[in-house]
Order: C-alpha cells, then structure tokens, then sequence
C-alpha cells in the first residue's frame, strides 16, 4: 500500500504508524495511507521562517514572478501523471482540467503581474502626501513582505487548484508556504508537490507540503504568519477562535462554503438565448465536480409564473447528464470524493427534504457506467422544490455539498434579491438576464451580500467562465457565511502577505528608500544627457533641466490647425469674458509636444529605443502668449525586461517625472513617460 509523504524541513518525511487510509472514490478500494505523527510543528514553522522566508525575500518581484513563470512551464510537461491520479478523486477529464490547469494558469497569471510591479523585493502603494507647504516633509506608503509563512489550510475539492491558487500569491508576495490539503485527496496533491520539489526552481524552504492531520501547527504561528482556510464555516470559525490566532492577531482569511444563487431575470422568457444559457449553467454547476465546489449554485430563484417551465427544462437537462467512471470518454459526471462525502451529502437533503420536496434524482440509486454504484461514491443529481422560500429558513442555511440544488419562485425583482440575500453571505451569485436595469438593481440590490456577481446574457456567453470559476485577476471570497475575506484578485492579493507601512520624511530620504524619484527630492545633474545613457548606466534621480523656450501665438495657431483642435479658449478672436481663461490660452497637448522637444536629445542614435507611452499627464496652469516654459526632466523608476526570444534587443522600461514648469518657476504641467531603453552590449 502506498504512503503518502510529507514534505518538511526538507525532506520527504512519512507520518508514524499506520496514518489514515484512503481510498479511490470511484472504486471505493483503499490504497494509500497517510498521517503527520511524529512531525514537529515548531520546527517545521522555523524553517520557514529561518529558511524559506530570507531566501524569498532576496528575490525581486520579477525574480519571483519569472520564478512563479518557469513553475508553471515544467509543471504543464506532467499533466498526463497528475490526470491519471485526479481519477482516483472521483473526477472526470474536464474537472481534472479545472483542478490542474486552472491552477497552473493561476501560476501564469501572478508570473504575469511581474510587469506591474517594480524590480525590487518591495513596493510603493499609492501616491505621495505632501505634508508640508515646502514639500520638504512628505509621506508614503511602502508594503514590504511579512517575515513569517502563509499557512494554507484546503478543502478536499480541488486539491491542485486549491493549493496553486494561493502559493503563487504569497510567493510573488515574498514568504514560504505551509500547505496543509484535505487528507482525502491529498495524494494529488503530494504528486504536484513532488514534481515542484524535483524542479529545484523553488529556493529550499519556500514550500512545505503537511498531508494529514495538522496537528499543533497553529499553536505556533506568530504575527508574521498569515493563516488561510478553505472548508466549511463551522471548522473555519473553530480555528479562526484559536487561542494563539487572537493572542498574536494573526491574518487570517476563511473561504467558507456558501449557499450560492442563480436568478433568471423576469425577462427571460422560453426561445430566447438567455433562456437556454440558465439552463445550461443550472446543469453545469449541478454536476461539475458532482457538485463539490465552494461556489457551486445551490439556490435557484426563478419568477414564479415561470417556475414549472424551469422545473421541466431542468428534468430534461439533468437526465442527460451520464454518470459513471470518469476515464470513461461519454462520462460527463464522476463520483463524490470518498463514502464519507455521499454520507453527508445525504444527511443534508434528508434535512431540506423537511420543508423540500425531490423533483429530479434519488437518495437511494443512480445509474452508472462501467462503475459499481455502491462501491463507488456516486450519487444521482438532486433537484429540490421549495415554493415557500420566505417561511422556510432551512433552505438558506443548509447545504448538501454536492450534486443538490433547490428551485425557488419569485414574484418581483425585489424578491429575487431578498431571496438572495438569506443566504447571509455568499461567494457568488448570477443573474441571468438580457435587460439592463434589472441587472443593474439586481447587482446593487444583492452586491452587499456577495462576493462576486456574474452578469450572464447572450452578449458575453461564448467568453464567460461561468458562474462557478474564480478568476485570479478578481477577488475569490464573500461576507458573512462565505468567511468575510478575500483571495486572489490580482495586486490585490499580494497585499495580504505583505505589511504596509507608512513612512515619512524628506524627498529625497524617500526617494532612496523606494528607489522611486520623489518629486522635490535632489536631481543628480552631469554633463551627459540621460538619453544618452544605457539602462544600468542610469540611476533613479538622474535630471536634466532644459533651455527655456517662449510660447507664442503662432504656436498655438499653428497646434490648432495642425491638430485641427480649434476649442474656443485656443482662438485669439474668443470673447473670454465668463470663461475661466483671459485671454488665447496654450493647448495642453501642445505643451507636452514641446515639452518633448526640450528634453529629446534627436542628433543621434541613441539607446533610447522607443516612446512606450505617458502616464498620469495634468495641465496644472494656464499658459499665454509671451510665457517661457522649461523642463525638469528626471529618471523616476527602472524596470528591467527579460527577452523574451535570444535574438530579442536586451532592454528595460525606464519612467520619467516630466515637470513643466514657467518662466515663474511654477508648475504648468506634470507627466510620467515611459521609454524602453537598452542595456550596454557586451
């Protein structure tokens, strides 16, 4: 029989005695065991801390991210391995492939906001303060990574999924991890975890791999850890309690289950195309993952002159639905997890049974091929009727964590989202609707409640992921019942490893702190212009300040029809009596035109190598005939670029602080260009 190990400390380890045996889903046979006695916690968290965090926090976002990129390349060259053991969980090809895939997209996905961050192990978050007239005192906010682990906690459901989706947070972010799976299916996540190991891309320490019980693991975290749970609310809110998780105010951030609604919009009549995609989603949240997702639909509200309409369609969807041994090509629906999962799944419809009534499926049989249904996990789609859902509570707080949805009438618009909100709190909602107004109260109505809407119509079906998939981009959690927090959502995430930290001083203290030119802070002025220099031949705070050039009405005559911009404020003829100006006023654009003039050096090649576009551009004053403008033109930030092909030019992004500023000495106009620059030839 197989063991399944653990990884700590380096090493692959297994648990002491016999552990907890484990068993193929579709077959029910046991075949593996595993356990964690005899592993020491405190010292599994201290290597870590000690080990892993100092290595991570070396690294720049972009090494991390490259990092995060490399992971997620050598992984894809085993998907045939990972599949073949994603079997023995009960699911079928195309739920392995949101398990595996989706999850090593996610690794692509935060690989990719390397670009949006700078090439440091830190970054600022926000804008300046000025807090001071002089500007010679000001304030930023720097976030710079937590010097504990991220200790993830997930569910049995998507156990690559579950676990690639948050390491590549807190990787990108700059801090280890712990990952504690499901024990039921932690075996697939051992075989990810083994190959990620045999890659030696991640610095040692960065990832530690805990396949059964977690023991005292949080008896031991600390302030710097970050602690993360998947699973239902009741197990969250006992660990959330823990004594050391109050007493150290660790982060903690819950994704509980919830009981997720779908609305059909009262609009929505039969023959019309968003008649067929509820359906469709109705059916495909039903049965995908046979239902054992965190944000599977598990409350459908419908207007209650259409609700034997739905009830019929959805007859007719689910019978389709062919159930049996996922490696089976025809099999669209594999088993539940394991005999526990069915179980429990049984016992909560016996309990929605109470105030429910069973109008497709059954409790006590279901027809599947190539597989033993008593062995196996299987269990039949489950579609209830409920026709009282305001005087029946049990329907909005239990849940049957599988293939079990209950249907639900409404009479108006504002039912369907007092409906929803009953729920207290969930991860996802959908209303399916072609009209804008119903939506957009629906969205507002419900939004409070919820942690994502999705907007479903004819318009985005062939691009939408549907109702069920959360995307790394977007926030992934819910109030209330789903856990009050939030995962993923791009940049967003990566803050929540990291500590934000306000920090005051001088312009130019602050400027060498974030390696960010600060505006006021000390220009470093040579004879060589900045054009002129290669990328690591630049610093940040390199300033060049400009002849000063007069601004006449010929000029601005002249933008006007060159550009065909002939606003009134741009004509000498203009009555300005009750405008804002006094008289002819420069176009803004015509400014940033000779802005570039000033600063360009255009005699010769240089390493500049293309205008990559204008940031954060604002006109500041009005500028007459007769004024002078010059530039002060400073190197702000530096981003260096990997090649993406060796034939590729070796390269950087490079931002500079564009100030306009007048023959007074005030700003007119502030900008931040961005160019790409090359490095020296070797």
């Amino acid at each position: 029989m197989y063991t399944v190990e653990n990884y700590v400390l380096g090493k692959w380890t297994p648990g002491e005695g016999e552990g907890q045996l484990l068993y193929d889903a579709v077959t029910g046979e046991s075949f593996a065991r595993a356990g964690t006695k005899g592993i020491d916690f405190a010292r599994v968290l201290h290597f870590a801390h000690h080990t892993g965090n100092p290595a991570l926090r070396k690294m720049s976002f972009h090494e991390r991210g490259l990092m995060l990129r490399s992971l997620a390349v050598y992984l894809r060259e085993h998907l045939d391995e990972f599949y073949r053991v994603s079997y023995q969980t009960g699911a079928t090809r195309a739920d392995s492939w949101v398990d595996i895939e989706g999850g090593i997209g996610n690794l692509f996905s935060y690989a990719s906001l390397r670009r949006k961050l700078p090439d440091t192990a830190f970054c600022l978050d926000g804008e300046l303060h000025s807090l001071g007239k002089a500007n010679t005192f000001i304030g930023h906010h720097l976030l710079v990574p937590k010097e504990g682990a991220a200790v993830h906690i997930n569910a049995f459901n998507f156990p690559v999924w579950g676990m690639l989706e948050k390491i590549a947070v807190n990787l990108l972010a700059g801090i280890p991890a712990i990952v504690k799976p499901a024990t039921v299916t932690c075996y697939l996540t051992e075989a990810v975890v083994r190959k990620i190991i045999a890659s030696g891309i991640l610095p040692e320490g960065a990832l530690q791999l805990i396949c059964g019980s977690a023991g005292d693991l949080l008896d031991h975290v600390g302030s710097q850890d970050v602690v993360t749970f998947t699973g239902s609310a009741a197990t969250g809110q006992l660990l959330k309690s823990g004594k050391r998780i109050l007493s150290e105010n660790v982060p903690f951030n819950m994704e509980a289950d919830s009981l997720n609604g779908i609305v059909l919009g009262a609009d929505v009549n039969p023959g019309m195309p968003e008649w067929d995609l509820f359906i469709k989603e109705v059916r495909k949240e039903m049965t995908t993952k046979s239902g054992q997702r965190c944000t599977a639909v598990r409350r459908i509200f419908v207007p209650e002159n259409k609700l034997e309409a739905v009830q019929t369609a959805l007859q007719k969807a689910l019978a389709q639905t062919v159930i049996g041994n996922p490696l089976q090509e025809k099999v669209r629906m594999g088993s539940l997890a394991g005999e526990t999962q069915r179980k429990e799944v049984k016992e909560q419809v016996h309990r929605l049974l109470e105030t429910s009534s069973l109008v497709y499926g059954s409790l006590d049989e279901v027809a599947v091929i190539d597989a033993d249904s008593v062995k196996g996990a299987f269990i039949s789609p489950l579609l209830l009727l409920n026709e009282n859902p305001f005087g029946s509570t049990g329907v909005h707080e239990i849940e049957a964590f599988g293939p079990v949805a209950t249907l639900m009438p409404y009479r108006h618009s504002e039912e369907a989202i007092a409906l929803s909100k009953m729920g207290k709190g969930s991860l996802v909602s959908t209303i399916v609707t072609a009209d804008p107004q119903i939506a957009r109260n629906y969205v507002l109505g419900a939004g409070p409640w919820h942690g994502r809407i999705l907007v479903l119509n004819e318009q985005c079906a062939k691009e939408s992921t549907g109702h069920g998939a959360p995307l790394p981009l977007l926030v992934h959690g819910g109030p209330g019942r789903a856990g009050g927090g939030e995962e993923m959502g791009g940049l967003r995430g990566i803050k929540h490893y990291m500590q934000r930290l306000a920090v005051q001083g001088s312009p130019d203290m602050i400027t060498a702190i974030s390696q960010v030119y600060q505006q006021g802070a000390t220009g470093n002025t040579d004879t060589i212009h900045p054009f002129k220099k290669y990328f690591e031949e630049l610093a940040v705070g390199d300033q060049l300040i400009t002849a000063k050039r007069p601004i006449t009405a010929e000029d601005i005559n002249q933008f006007a029809d060159l550009s065909g911009d002939h606003f009134y404020a741009h004509l000498q003829n203009t009555d300005f009596s009750g405008t804002m100006f006094e008289r002819q006023v420069a176009h803004g654009y015509l400014l940033m035109s000779i802005a570039a003039g000033l600063f360009v050096d255009s005699y010769e090649k240089n390493p500049v190598l293309l205008n990559y576009g204008i940031d954060e551009l604002r006109f500041t004053k009005p500028v007459y005939p007769g004024a002078e403008m010059y530039i002060r033109f400073t190197c702000k930030e530096k981003i260096r670029q990997e090649k993406k092909e060796p034939t590729d030019i070796d390269k950087g992004i490079v931002k500079w602080l564009v100030e306009m500023l007048d023959d007074t000495d005030e700003l007119i106009g502030i900008a931040t260009i961005l160019t790409m620059v090359a490095k020296k030839p070797l």
